[in-house]
């Protein structure tokens, strides 16, 4: 489900499910269901969001006692899917990164219409499918690189840490992780940036367009298209992530993103 609890009138309220409620109300305006403003979505739930909550409901899902409610299995919610306007833009990628700001949505909305061709994420599945890995692994966009020192990465032959000093310096970067001497060198040659050279390194967490890039580049090399053309999260997530940890919030991710991409 698209949201996990009820929101709106006398509802839960978490604030992830109102801000995918928000979105939908603003996405599924029409001649029948028109806001005196859209909404924030912000995911606080006021007099706003109920009021166009039961407007939706007396206009289009035609109650005769509107409750100002969502529920997770009502016809409110079913509704509001048939209803909004599918595709990639601020409201829909908003409530798909829950846990983010506006600012770098805003910065990686316009990065992800412009890149997402050139690596031919060109269909709703697999524009469903990376959102949820790169949200679950950036915490919408608030992280891009680990929080951890990368110590654990020294001396770790298999990345191409072969100097003292490797595992800190080519720690995980980007949306996607980028880890290791070997790999930054290779994403360095496809952008023709010497990555090895000591400062650059950091490029693939301070500048947002090699964060996402290097994110596309990985999805693309690793044929992790394949995979979302079949709807199968599992092995997207084992090749990200070597394992299945988050597998349960990247679920909850694909969720959102498909509520608003796909119909």
């Amino acid at each position: 489900m698209a949201i996990k609890q009820s929101v709106g009138d006398k509802g839960i309220n978490d604030k992830v499910d109102v801000k995918v409620i928000q979105a939908a109300l603003n996405l599924a305006q029409s001649v029948s269901f028109k806001l005196k403003s859209s909404l924030v979505v912000d995911g606080k739930n006021g007099a706003k969001t109920i009021n166009a909550i039961e407007l939706f409901q007396k206009n289009i899902v035609n109650l005769n006692t509107p409750d100002g409610r969502v529920d997770p299995a009502g016809t409110t919610l079913k509704t509001l899917k048939k209803h909004i306007t599918k595709g990639l833009n601020q409201d829909s990628l908003m409530a798909i990164m829950a846990f983010g700001n506006s600012s770098s949505v805003n910065i990686y909305l316009n990065l992800m219409i412009t890149m997402f061709p050139k690596y031919n994420i060109t269909t709703p599945l697999r524009s469903a499918h990376f959102l949820a890995q790169v949200g679950h692994e950036s915490l919408s966009f608030v992280y891009t690189q680990e929080l951890a020192s990368g110590a654990a990465y020294e001396g770790r032959k298999d990345l191409g840490n072969i100097k003292k000093g490797d595992g800190m310096r080519f720690k995980g970067r980007g949306l996607i992780q980028l880890t290791g001497r070997d790999n930054y060198a290779s994403y360095g040659k496809h952008i023709k940036i010497d990555l090895l050279k000591l400062g650059n390194e950091l490029l693939v967490a301070t500048t947002p367009r090699y964060a996402l890039d290097v994110s596309l580049w990985f999805w693309d090399s690793r044929k992790l298209n394949n995979h979302a053309d079949k709807d199968n999260l599992k092995a997207i997530t084992r090749r990200v992530n070597g394992g299945y940890n988050g597998l349960v919030d990247r679920a909850n991710y694909l969720e959102r993103a498909k509520f608003f991409l796909l119909p």
